[in-house]
């Protein structure tokens, strides 16, 4: 059994094997990091090409206010630049001007005394040039920027921004910014990459693969309205293969477009790369993870039957902030009762939790960072006997998966491993009858990859040393579903953060309890918040 004198032991230990990295650099990961990262993109580019990044916009909250601030994470990836309105260019082969040869150029915003006073210290272009970078201008630059893309092979670019503000102040500004690098690439207004990609796919077939393209795009026609009005893939629907040949190599009835700018590859080169952690990214989840533990921890000590679902989630909170992570890293989910069957619940407004189960689903962002850690615990501190049942039936399935996420395997085997487990507790328990059924009660995939974003890039296909994946079976029953009542209101889901290792696997998130008569046992233990009275408010 975990005393109080070992529990605060085990969590000292914790902090000081995991800060020992994190104390030598205390700003998360060094340039050198970002340098590796833009040098393996480059790597995976063809000659003669160029990516172009923009950072995120600004997003508003209300009126004049804005939310706080949070960078692209692609950008961030590949720069270490947390602020706005700035754009990174990455070329394959270095360029050559005046003041000499370079490979990249980032573009940002400069000092400002008195946005400054408003709004925060800005690092500006001098305080930039610790990152590293070839070169670091004024944003201002970017319109006199002379390059000829169409020199270039491939021009490189994720989905422009749609959700840009533009500030009538400053005219560059992020929304100057794309509307300048449209000018300079000549992107047509009707651009379309979706239909683009299809235009690519169509040109390069060989006649022999004409038919079951086809197939394949009246299928998509019948959900995508785009792909259906569509006159060029129309034509080539209902052409025959030597018709469409000829009118192609005619171009004079045919004319698919074609432009050197793409929004496919740059993700799915950036993909390869963000799947694979590094040591330095590992530590930094590792210590998301454990924050985001410890929380779960600690609600288990602190929450009663008289508590609303607001307050779980700020004691939560509350011990992220307390060791340091400053944000979370999604959307806060507590949900009590017939709200735990609500996968992404996130109003978190239930005042009356009695005797029900609360299904935790948090992540503590640190560093850029986040954790996805869910626990699911009895409000009253014992589970029912139908809730008991549920909860081993995950509990197990999850014992599955993580024993399937190991190197080599696919992530197709940890779905299959929870699968198989909650097929057979379900039927068991009379709940379904067959493998047809199961899907209603366990509805979502068991395992995506965590990192700057709670879903992280992936592949998902083989699982690989040094990617930190989730593994997270659920099971929910909301109330008036196809079974006995006594089930109803159950939604179970289990969740932890596992590291791929050589030789198998290390789960993350271990700290907090899984097992029921663990749960039940740490909800035993006294919470420091105990004793933590406020003054009653009136109304």
């Amino acid at each position: 059994m975990i005393t109080n004198k070992l529990y605060k032991n085990l969590i000292l230990l914790l902090f000081f094997l995991s800060g020992v990295i994190i104390a030598q650099n205390p700003y998360g990961i060094s340039k050198e990091f970002h340098k590796v990262k833009r040098d393996d993109l480059r790597a995976q580019m063809k000659d003669n090409t160029v990516a172009i990044f923009f950072s995120n916009p600004i997003r508003n909250r209300s009126n004049t206010i804005n939310y706080h601030y949070h960078p692209n994470t692609y950008f961030y990836y590949l720069t270490g630049w947390r602020e706005p309105h700035a754009v990174l260019i990455i070329f394959k082969n270095f360029q050559k001007d005046d003041m000499g040869a370079y490979k990249e150029i980032l573009f940002i915003r400069d000092r400002n005394s008195y946005d400054e006073q408003w709004n925060g210290k800005r690092m500006g272009v001098d305080g930039a040039k610790v990152l590293g970078l070839d070169r670091v201008l004024d944003k201002k630059n970017f319109s006199k920027l002379n390059f000829n893309f169409e020199k270039f092979e491939e021009v490189l670019l994720m989905p422009f921004h749609t959700d840009v503000k533009n500030f009538k102040n400053n005219e560059s500004d992020l929304f100057d910014l794309q509307n300048q690098l449209k000018e300079k690439i000549n992107f047509p207004d009707s651009y379309n990459p979706k239909i683009n990609n299809w235009y690519k796919r169509i040109r390069m077939a060989a006649p022999s693969s004409f038919d079951s393209l086809k197939e394949e795009l009246k299928k998509i026609s019948l959900i995508d309205n785009d792909i259906a009005k569509d006159d060029i893939i129309n034509r080539f629907i209902n052409l025959d293969s030597s018709e469409f040949l000829s009118e192609l190599n005619d171009k004079s009835s045919l004319i698919i477009p074609e432009y050197n700018f793409d929004f496919q590859k740059l993700k799915k080169l950036l993909t390869n790369q963000r799947e694979i952690k590094t040591f330095d990214e590992i530590q930094l989840i590792r210590k998301a993870v454990k924050i985001s533990a410890i929380g779960q921890v600690e609600v288990m000590k602190a929450i009663n039957s008289k508590m609303t679902e607001r307050e779980i989630q700020g004691i939560h909170q509350y011990i992220y902030k307390r060791y340091g992570a400053a944000h979370e890293g999604y959307p806060s989910i507590v949900g009590a009762g017939n709200n735990s069957c609500i996968l992404h619940y996130i109003t978190n407004d239930k005042k009356n939790i009695e005797n029900q189960l609360v299904l935790m689903d948090l992540g503590a962002e640190y560093n850029g960072y986040t954790a996805d850690v869910t626990r699911t615990i009895p409000a009253n501190g014992r589970f029912t006997e139908e809730q008991r049942k549920i909860y081993e039936i995950v509990y197990e399935a999850q014992e599955a998966g993580i024993a399937a996420a190991i190197s080599g395997n696919s992530f197709s085997q940890i779905y299959e491993a929870t699968k198989e487990v909650s097929l057979k507790g379900l039927i068991d328990l009379g709940i379904i009858n067959n493998e047809k059924e199961l899907l209603y009660y366990f509805p979502h995939g068991v395992a995506h990859h965590i990192g700057l974003d709670v879903h992280d890039p992936g592949n998902y296909k083989v699982i690989e040393k040094n990617m930190i994946i989730t593994v997270e079976p659920g099971i929910y029953i909301p109330k008036g579903s196809p079974c006995d009542p006594k089930w109803w209101s159950i939604g179970v889901r289990l969740e932890d953060d596992i590291l791929i290792t050589e030789n198998g696997n290390e789960n993350l998130s271990e700290f907090a309890p899984r097992k029921w008569s663990e749960v039940e046992e740490m909800m035993k233990f006294k919470s420091p918040l105990d004793n933590f009275l406020l003054p009653e408010i009136n109304n």
